[in-house]
């Protein structure tokens, strides 16, 4: 993988760190990254989308956090700036969720969102 670029996306909150360190862990492959990014549809217009991915395009941007690494595809970028990736357990389950300063609005669940 090569050098971290310098502009952050997002914030990671103490909870997504190590929910995933622990899943980096567990899968064991030193290049493997969290692909978070944003994708038309869900009920707001706009969803989150996330996934482990060991390949980075060209025009990915890496952050790295103590060592966790997250890439977000350059047409996400600009709908993640300013927000906090979060992972929450309650009684809907075990999820990330995103803390959008940018959305105008959201659904229920929290995956989907509009500008």
């Amino acid at each position: 993988m090569s050098a971290v670029q310098q502009a952050t996306p997002f914030e990671l909150s103490a909870a997504a760190e190590g929910k995933i360190r622990e899943l980096l862990l567990e899968e064991a492959d030193d290049e493997l990254c969290l692909r978070v990014f944003v994708t038309g549809g869900g009920c707001s217009g706009f969803q989150y989308g996330f996934t482990f991915d060991d390949e980075r395009a060209e025009d990915d941007f890496a952050v790295e956090y103590d060592g966790v690494r997250v890439l977000v595809d350059s047409l996400s970028y600009g709908y993640l700036v300013g927000s906090i990736l979060d992972y929450k357990e309650g009684l809907e389950g075990s999820r990330f969720t995103v803390d959008n300063p940018g959305a105008t609005s959201t659904c229920g669940c929290g995956s989907s969102f509009s500008i």
